[in-house]
């Protein structure tokens, strides 16, 4: 078989194009053939910038946790500074606590007269009395404290002594007792100095001689000072039967 020179030529120029063909499908010098190529640099940069947005967002959650913990602690720092400005400033002044009630003295006095005028004059005067706080080194007047007996505050008449002994009518009889029953209670204490105190013009059954004490607003008074080194507060009561008070020390 004669092959002619025409058509040999046309069979190395096929020879050729399949050959380059071959070399350009498996070599891609240009990058022709990959598909993927672009997609795949286009993930990997994709998946490059999440992962840098992420550290970015984890670096700012980091930060914003840190300045919370900060913000915080400052917070926590702050309390703690304001509680012991507070401990000190208690330490200063002191915490209020109640006073300690000790009973010093008690004394009582039997009621004879069932005079209902006089029963309710003592009533009245015990009221006004019984609570009365006397400061320390503070002098106590039965007077001050009472005050006049009059019918606006509903002391009735009842029998008090004249300057001569002589029995009367008048508004406040029965207080006499009361100023009484406390004297003998501020007797039994030995730092409550009597300053003032006054016997009656007659005798007085509810008490022995020399150990009454007349009241009369303006004229006669009962006084006291408290050396005791305490407040203490009179507590008075009267029924039917008797008139009672007590002093009580105020201890802090």
């Amino acid at each position: 078989m004669v092959i002619n020179v025409k058509n040999k030529k046309w069979i190395l120029f096929i020879i050729l194009f399949i050959g380059l063909g071959v070399i350009f499908f498996f070599l891609d010098p240009f990058n022709l053939f990959n598909k993927h190529g672009d997609n795949s640099y286009i993930a990997e940069k994709s998946s490059t910038s999440q992962n840098n947005e992420n550290n970015t967002q984890n670096n700012e959650g980091n930060i914003t946790n840190e300045n919370n913990t900060s913000s915080n602690n400052s917070n926590e720092s702050k309390e703690e500074i304001q509680n012991a400005n507070n401990n000190q400033n208690e330490s200063r002044q002191g915490v209020f606590t109640e006073p300690v009630e000790e009973t010093i003295s008690n004394f009582s006095t039997k009621i004879y007269s069932n005079d209902s005028s006089r029963q309710n004059n003592v009533q009245i005067t015990c009221n006004t009395l019984n609570g009365t706080i006397v400061k320390n080194k503070e002098t106590f007047s039965f007077c001050t404290t009472v005050g006049p007996s009059t019918s606006e505050k509903g002391y009735q008449e009842a029998d008090i002594f004249d300057h001569n002994g002589k029995k009367k009518k008048g508004f406040g009889g029965g207080n006499c007792q009361v100023s009484t029953t406390l004297y003998n209670a501020v007797l039994s204490v030995p730092t409550l100095e009597v300053t003032e105190r006054h016997e009656h013009s007659n005798y007085v059954p509810y008490i022995e001689d020399g150990k009454d004490a007349a009241v009369a607003y303006g004229s006669y008074d009962l006084k006291f000072v408290n050396n005791t080194g305490s407040d203490i507060k009179i507590l008075a009561s009267a029924t039917a039967e008797a008139v009672t008070v007590t002093i009580v020390s105020l201890k802090n």
